[in-house]
């Protein structure tokens, strides 16, 4: 809804402020307690406890894998430089 214009000289241009006005204090929760929250260590040791049983296999098989494809370059470029080497005149 579009705003009338203030047409009276005398109108105020800004709401009433109460000075005076508090806010209500907060008394006691009626609510239960929460249980004290568990230390992280202990949120992971149920975590690990609980998933990690399950999928270690299939992650060990896998990470296996990745360590062998990332360790045969490695091996086939030292057996080369030493072929290199070996063939080189300066040896």
């Amino acid at each position: 809804m579009k705003s009338l214009p203030n047409t009276q000289p005398n109108a105020r241009k800004f709401p009433l402020v109460d000075y005076h006005y508090q806010t209500s204090m907060l008394n006691g929760s009626s609510a239960p307690c929460v249980q004290t929250s568990k230390s992280l260590r202990d949120i992971t040791r149920d975590y690990f406890d609980a998933e990690a049983n399950r999928e270690f296999l299939s992650e060990a098989a896998v990470f296996t894998a990745l360590i062998a494809m990332a360790i045969m370059p490695i091996v086939t470029g030292i057996s080369a430089v030493f072929q290199l080497l070996t063939n080189s005149p300066l040896f």
